[in-house]
């Protein structure tokens, strides 16, 4: 059979690295790192250790060079087992890849090396309080300041927000006529250190319960005029043209995990409940077969779209971002229709959290509400599809 996501043998060598860790350090920690809402620290030392963090890095930096089809691939696996890993691990490297098209950091060598070594952890933090899921509008500004910037700014939900060595901010450039004019800019964690950035809230959420997502200020932070990942009023190219393919292809991969994790445990469930009276099992109840085969059809349907934008994106289609804002609808879309009908075929035993089924399904809440919304998506697609700017 191909491989689904067209891997190379190297590709396939470094996912099957990806499965053993998912196996062994995400599965036995994925339920007590849902239950007790903590970080999932054991699961990312032992990404970092083995090479992952650094995948995508440039091997001029030190890494392996990669691209969107493994990491696809990986943040499709490591969700399977524990979706909150799999958004630290998404949002990091959404992060990296700002870092890598940077023209005008300063210490791009220093950061990406250590990306590549697996000792810096790095996230996004665009949305912002007044600006909410809208995260292409900062509110926050830069102000000019003993020949570099300072900068304010609520931000929200920022993922990892008390673990991540760095942060891949953004903010109106000084004077801005628009919030569209943004600057990107990188927040070091001794920021957190010296009480100019402060983690304000601990994250208690319905799902994704690990990820540390919570409330993150600054407080008249100083930034350099190293620190600046894009010219002056650069920012939403580089959200739109950089950042934006690689967070849709890494959430769309995940919601494509919690479809395939909620597919096996609803097959395992209906294969080994039964009832005594009858001699009967679950799976010889054709509504829930055909629940089943439901939740089969729409996992591969969402995979296959999946598929389809990565080879867009490689063949430099000019159909390629209106596919990468629909695959990623659909995988979240896939993701709420099939945990909802594993939570119908698992029945009492899914609500009781006897089954990880009830786990997936919160998981699969996420991705509706995460930036930029379902809602959104839809507008930004009927806009493309009519000759319209997305903003």
């Amino acid at each position: 059979m191909a491989d689904v996501y067209g891997l190379d043998a190297v590709q396939r060598s470094w996912r099957e690295r990806a499965e053993a860790i998912a196996k062994e350090v995400l599965r036995p920690h994925a339920r007590d790192v849902d239950l007790k809402g903590r970080f999932p620290e054991e699961a990312i030392a032992a990404l970092a250790a083995s090479g992952l963090l650094g995948l995508f890095v440039p091997p001029e930096f030190g890494g392996q060079g990669e691209g969107l089809r493994l990491f696809a691939a990986v943040a499709d696996r490591l969700a399977q087992e524990c979706s909150s890993t799999a958004m630290v691990f998404v949002m990091h490297v959404a992060a990296t890849q700002a870092i890598v098209a940077s023209a005008t950091i300063g210490s791009k060598q220093e950061v990406l090396g250590a990306i590549a070594r697996g000792t810096h952890l790095t996230t996004l933090a665009f949305s912002e309080r007044g600006s909410r899921s809208q995260f292409w509008a900062p509110i926050s500004q830069l102000a000019r300041k003993n020949g570099g910037f300072v900068v304010s700014a609520d931000k929200s939900w920022v993922t990892g927000a008390r673990y991540t060595d760095s942060y891949v901010a953004s903010a109106q450039q000084p004077g801005a006529a628009s919030p569209l004019e943004s600057t990107l800019f990188l927040v070091p964690s001794r920021a957190r250190k010296e009480g100019t950035v402060r983690v304000m809230d601990a994250f208690d959420g319905l799902g994704l319960r690990g990820n540390d997502s919570a409330p993150v200020v600054f407080d008249e932070i100083e930034v350099l005029s190293d620190d600046l990942l894009t010219p002056l009023g650069e920012g939403a190219t580089a959200m739109l043209q950089v950042v934006l393919p690689w967070f849709n292809v890494g959430t769309a991969a995940m919601a494509n995990g919690l479809c395939r994790a909620a597919v096996v445990g609803t097959a395992t469930h209906l294969q080994g409940g039964g009832f005594q009276h009858t001699g009967t099992t679950l799976r010889d109840i054709p509504t829930l077969r055909a629940r089943l085969a439901e939740m089969s059809l729409r996992t591969e349907q969402a995979v296959a779209l999946l598929e389809r934008t990565l080879n867009e994106i490689e063949g430099q289609s000019a159909a390629a971002p209106l596919f990468v804002l629909e695959t990623r609808l659909a995988s979240i879309e896939a993701a709420l229709d099939v945990t909802d009908l594993a939570m119908k075929a698992g029945g009492g035993a899914a609500f009781s959290r006897h089954l990880d089924l009830e786990r997936l399904f919160r998981d699969a809440r996420a991705g509706w509400v995460m930036a930029p919304t379902a809602d959104q998506l839809r507008e930004f697609i009927g806009r493309a599809l009519t000759g319209m700017p997305l903003f």
